[in-house]
């Protein structure tokens, strides 16, 4: 049985029986009996059903909410960004699936002779194996997608947020989803993860790089494709034009959302000498301000950690770094009196090579901040990490810090915000580079990668073997000069 905790007290709310290796490949059987029927329905009746749930996602906003609030531990308005997130994926894939599947005619190898098109043709059924921290949003987002495809999907929620996957599912088929063509399976992923993974037609995973490497090789070993989006140790950049307390304000967020639970949080800022002594003021001063609340409703910004594992892991980090000399400038204990798993939002400085902080994701409410003498010197220290998923850059002259963020290796850079911009431009491709993933969400890649492409063509007129009577060498003679009167036309 696993037993679902609320963060904010340590209670049980709710038990769910594990799947076992059996209950996935029923899963599996009828998601896949289910595709075939799904794939041949209409875009536009694929769409309607999206946006469908669109509308009954946005009715039951304050359910959602406080589900998330009592299994994830979040504060109302991180639970908010999920929701905003998800209305938004939906809608903008909703309402653009027609165009980004419809068959696309090319030219083909000799226009008039050869005719030539291209189909997306969805992968048959796709595993979302989707994590804690962002239950609502890295299951619905990523399934909705996936479903406009063509595919069938079976979701494996972490069990620590089983809830919100089981809602997710509900409420699809409360929009007209078929019943089979979405499931969940449920457990642990160590033992879960591999049995849905051998039974994938594609895999999304979304959590940690060194569980992304044993998901990756996993699905090498079968020759099925996968979409991941892992680990950051994330880069603030203030320039020495930046506004102290307009850049204290976009750190603040971006750094202590969900309780630094959120794999494109700040953990390093990288302050200019001259801006450096008034920023870390101001961003001081609004951190200790955040209010720490262990209820469900509005009326606080720091929710709980997770669970007491992730809280020692907080705990560790910042007790390495200050044994070794970091300062502590805002934060740096647990808070019990809150609740069992709360830790305060942390500042660190003098952070050095030295400490696990410096390096190792945290995945909690703990930043590192440093004084740096240039912008070079900023972009040196923000791209000296294996990992490679977002980035920020603060100034007032947006077309510098544009110039900055094109030298920083990321796969999103937010200009005068942390990570909300980049996010939900859904219009535009999110991932990691490095080490922080592979594939990208979003955009028209986050629909597409759930297709294969497929090539029809058909020959008109002439064949491409000689004419009757001629020999190979006239007709090959003949076929260089067609191709090369294409170039000089300009013919692709």
């Amino acid at each position: 049985m696993i037993e679902v905790r609320a963060p904010f007290t340590g209670e049980v709310i709710d038990t769910l029986v594990e799947s076992n290796r059996a209950d996935v490949a029923a899963a599996f059987s009828r998601a896949r009996s289910a595709q075939h029927g799904w794939q041949r329905t209409s875009v536009q009746e694929r769409s309607r059903i999206i946006l469908r749930f669109h509308d009954l996602v946005a009715q039951r906003r304050d359910e959602i909410l406080d589900l998330l609030q009592r299994e994830a531990g979040k504060a109302r308005r991180d639970a908010m960004e999920e929701v905003l997130d998800v209305l938004i994926a939906a809608r903008h894939y909703g309402r653009d699936a027609r165009r980004l599947l419809a068959h696309r005619q090319v030219r083909g190898a000799i226009p008039l002779v050869v005719g030539a098109q291209v189909r997306h043709v969805p992968w048959g059924v796709v595993a979302i194996i989707a994590p804690w921290n962002y239950p609502l949003s890295l299951t619905a987002s990523d399934a909705i997608p996936a479903l406009l495809a063509g595919n069938s999907v079976v979701i494996k929620p972490d069990d620590q947020t089983s809830l919100t996957a089981l809602w997710v599912r509900d409420r699809l088929l409360e929009a007209g989803l078929p019943e089979d063509v979405v499931q969940v399976v449920l457990g642990r992923g160590d033992v879960v993860g591999p049995w849905v993974i051998d039974e994938a037609d594609y895999v999304m995973f979304t959590g940690s790089t060194r569980v992304g490497r044993i998901v990756a090789a996993r699905c090498g070993e079968r020759l099925i494709p996968c979409s991941m989006e892992l680990g950051g140790k994330n880069a603030m950049i203030v320039r020495a034009d930046a506004d102290p307390e307009r850049a204290a304000e976009i750190a603040t967020r971006a750094s202590f959302a969900n309780a630094g639970q959120l794999c494109i949080s700040m953990e390093r800022i990288y302050a200019h000498h001259q801006v450096h002594e008034a920023f870390v003021e101001a961003f001081v001063r609004r951190t200790n301000a955040l209010r720490l609340g262990a209820r469900v409703g509005w009326g606080f910004e720091i929710g709980s950690l997770i669970s007491a594992g992730q809280l020692e892991r907080v705990q560790a980090h910042v007790d390495d770094a200050v044994s070794k000399g970091a300062t502590v400038l805002a934060g740096g204990r647990a808070r019990p009196d809150v609740g069992p798993s709360f830790f305060e939002p942390t500042i660190l400085s003098g952070v050095t090579d030295a400490m696990v902080v410096c390096d190792e994701e945290t995945f909690g409410p703990v930043v590192a901040v440093r004084s740096v003498e240039s912008d070079q010197q900023a972009i040196e220290l923000a791209n000296d990490t294996e990992y490679g998923l977002n980035a920020s850059v603060i100034g007032r002259d947006r077309g510098e810090a544009r110039a900055v963020a094109r030298q920083l290796r990321a796969g999103t850079v937010n200009v005068n915000e942390g990570y909300a911009t980049a996010w939900g431009s859904v219009r535009a491709p999110m991932g990691g580079m490095g080490q922080s993933g592979l594939g990208r969400r979003h955009g028209d890649e986050g629909l597409l990668k759930y297709t294969q492409s497929q090539t029809i063509a058909t020959q008109r007129l002439l064949s491409f073997g000689a004419p009757a009577g001629w020999t190979d060498e006239r007709w090959g003679a003949v076929l260089t000069s067609a191709v090369t009167a294409m170039k000089r036309l300009r013919l692709k």
